[in-house]
């Protein structure tokens, strides 16, 4: 599969573990757009794909029945064949779930998920937003189309961002936001929720205190069961890489790394 990969690389002395950015659901490669560059200037190698179908990845007329355990879990193992050592995989959302599902049958340095799909699914999730968006929900699902899901820059913005984010920022993410698999939904919701017990890695589950999508009380179940606490970070809402404060995410994932010498 032909995927883009945006790729920053430090100017010397790389450390010898590279990192891999797992986008969310609608995101591509660019939504760690603050991140890449972080985390080179701290000298790590830094990778970003975009997931089949997103961004500037081959597939997009395939994205409705993709398998996220199967073809997107495919994507992030294409790029982790091509380094020399074992990355950190750094998830957000469903690249939460995503790196979970890896895990279970892939080596990692590590893994970090961020805002992530939590171990029991999406289906409080999708409570939760079918009785704050009705409409939007109901037709995502008469029509097979989670876009309906976040398919106004005033929806996206209820999503993924705090409220003090400007209408032009969010405009400037929503305009790069694209379609999502309904075939992920499924999985996600009920038949192949994720297995922590067959996973290895170290992890580290960070939350978002004003996440909208997943509540804190899910991360820390997730990291419960990941023999862990959830980290949560105040005045912070979903997308944590791209929110005002995303540099204290950054700091603390390198801290993190940085404890463990990778």
């Amino acid at each position: 599969m032909e995927l883009e990969l945006i790729t920053r690389i430090p100017d010397e002395n790389p450390r010898p573990t590279p990192v891999l950015f797992v986008h969310g659901s609608w995101h591509g490669a660019w939504c760690w757009e603050n991140f890449s560059p972080y985390f080179a200037s701290r000298g790590y190698r830094s990778y970003a794909v975009s997931l089949r179908g997103h961004g500037n990845s081959a597939g997009r007329e395939g994205i409705r029945w993709y398998s996220a355990d199967h073809d997107y879990m495919a994507d992030v193992a294409q790029i982790a064949r091509t380094f020399d050592t074992p990355p950190v995989i750094v998830g957000h959302s469903m690249g939460g779930y995503i790196l979970q599902k890896y895990l279970e049958e892939q080596p990692a340095a590590a893994g970090v998920v961020l805002a992530s799909i939590p171990v029991s699914g999406i289906f409080r999730f999708g409570m939760r937003n079918l009785r704050r968006h009705p409409w939007p929900s109901i037709k995502a699902h008469l029509l097979l189309s989670p876009w309906h899901l976040v398919s106004t820059p005033e929806i996206a913005h209820d999503a993924f961002f705090s409220p003090g984010v400007s209408t032009e920022e969010v405009a400037r993410h929503f305009a790069r936001l694209g379609p999502e698999s309904f075939r992920f939904e499924l999985d996600a919701m009920l038949l192949d929720l994720p297995r922590p017990k067959k996973v290895k890695a170290p992890m580290l589950v960070l939350a978002a205190a004003n996440d909208r999508v997943f509540s804190v009380a899910e991360a820390q179940a997730t990291a419960r069961a990941y023999h862990t606490e959830a980290e949560v970070l105040p005045d912070m809402a979903h997308d944590m890489m791209l929110e005002p404060g995303w540099r204290k995410v950054a700091e603390r994932i390198v801290a993190w790394l940085q404890e463990r010498d990778l």
